[in-house]
C-alpha cells in the first residue's frame, strides 16, 4: 500500500458506519471467524474438499488422500467436527465422515471458482 491506497479524511458518511456496526453486532462473527479459522489449515481443507469430491470417506482413505497419518488425520475431523463442518458415522471398525451441510460444500465452490478467477485476471 502507498499514500494513494488510503483515504485522507477519518470519515467519509457516519451514518453507514453507524448502521454497518449495528449490523456486525447483531451477527455472531466470532462463529464465522471459528469456521474460516478451521478450514485455514491445508490438511482440513483438503479433508473438506475430498468430502466434496466424494459424499462419504472412511478416516482411514482420507489418510491416505492428505498423506497423513490417522491419528493426524483424526485430530483434524475431530477439529472440523465440533466447528459443525462434517459429521460421522460409525459402522463397525471404520468411520465414515461427510460434510455435514450443503453450505460447505457451496463455501468450498466458491472460494474454488473466486482463486480461479483471481488468478485469470492476474
Amino acid at each position: 500500500m502507498n499514500e494513494k491506497d488510503i483515504c485522507e479524511i477519518d470519515c467519509s458518511d457516519e451514518l453507514k458506519v453507524r448502521q454497518v456496526q449495528g449490523k456486525i453486532q447483531q451477527e455472531n462473527l466470532s462463529d464465522m471467524t471459528q469456521l474460516f479459522k478451521a478450514l485455514a489449515d491445508e490438511n482440513r481443507t483438503k479433508i473438506v474438499y475430498a468430502l466434496c469430491c466424494e459424499e462419504e470417506l472412511c478416516v482411514c482413505d482420507l489418510s491416505n488422500i492428505i498423506a497423513a497419518s490417522v491419528a493426524n488425520t483424526s485430530h483434524h475431523l475431530r477439529n472440523l467436527y465440533k466447528q459443525g463442518i462434517v459429521k460421522y458415522r460409525k459402522q463397525k471398525k471404520l468411520v465414515y465422515y461427510s460434510l455435514d451441510d450443503d453450505h460447505i460444500k457451496q463455501i468450498m465452490m466458491v472460494a474454488l471458482a473466486h482463486k480461479k478467477e483471481v488468478k485469470e485476471n492476474g
